[in-house]
Formats: C-alpha cells, structure tokens, sequence
C-alpha cells in the first residue's frame, strides 16, 4: 500500500527541491525525518512538512504504522513562474523570475515492491 502527500505552488526552485528529495528516497520515514530536521535549509523544513503529512495520512487512513513506513519516491515538478521586474538605471527594467515548485512524497510499507 503507498500513500502520498502533495504540495502545489511552493516558493522555490524544484532543482533546490529535487537535491533534498534524493537524501531521503529509499530511507525508513522516521529517520528522513530526523535527516531533514537537521538540515539548515529553508527547503527542507517544506519537506519536512510535507513528510510528516504523507506519514499521518499513512496512519490515520490506512493504519500503517509508522515504523513500516519507507519513502518509496519523491518528486520535484517546476509550477508557474511569477515574472516581476527591477527598474534599473535609464528607465530600463531586468525581470526577475520568482520560480514556484509542486513536490509530492509517496511512502509505502517496508516490505513491499514498487
């Protein structure tokens, strides 16, 4: 049985987010939260979040406990770009990209195939 958890439109690069989500991909679901936890970036407390919110759905609708639990997969998906611009000099403007991420973790009993 997988369950999984998702988040849409989550300031942040999906590249920054991808980085994090491979420390944790194959790892029990209590010790990638002790690893994200520990982490200083502001990213991976996202994560951790949305972990902790995978892991709850696991127990509260499937009753899994949370010593079964693996994370099976997790992904990063790039969402929309807010577009802005920065006056400069001469009346000139450079845009600024402000870049928006959906990320999704699925865990899953330890003993079963993907």
């Amino acid at each position: 049985m997988e369950v999984k958890a998702t988040t849409k439109f989550v300031r942040g690069s999906d590249i920054k987010f991808r980085r994090l989500l491979r420390i944790i991909i194959g790892k029990d679901a209590q010790k990638a939260l002790d690893i994200l936890d520990h982490l200083p970036s502001r990213n991976a407390k996202v994560i951790y979040k949305l972990l902790h919110s995978a892991i709850a759905n696991a127990d509260h609708n499937n009753s899994i406990p949370v010593e079964a639990l693996v994370v099976k997969r997790a992904w990063a998906d790039n969402g929309p770009i807010m577009k802005r611009f920065r006056p400069r000099a001469r009346g000139r403007a450079f845009p600024i990209h402000k870049k928006l991420s959906h990320i999704t973790v699925v865990v899953g009993s330890k003993g079963e195939e993907n």
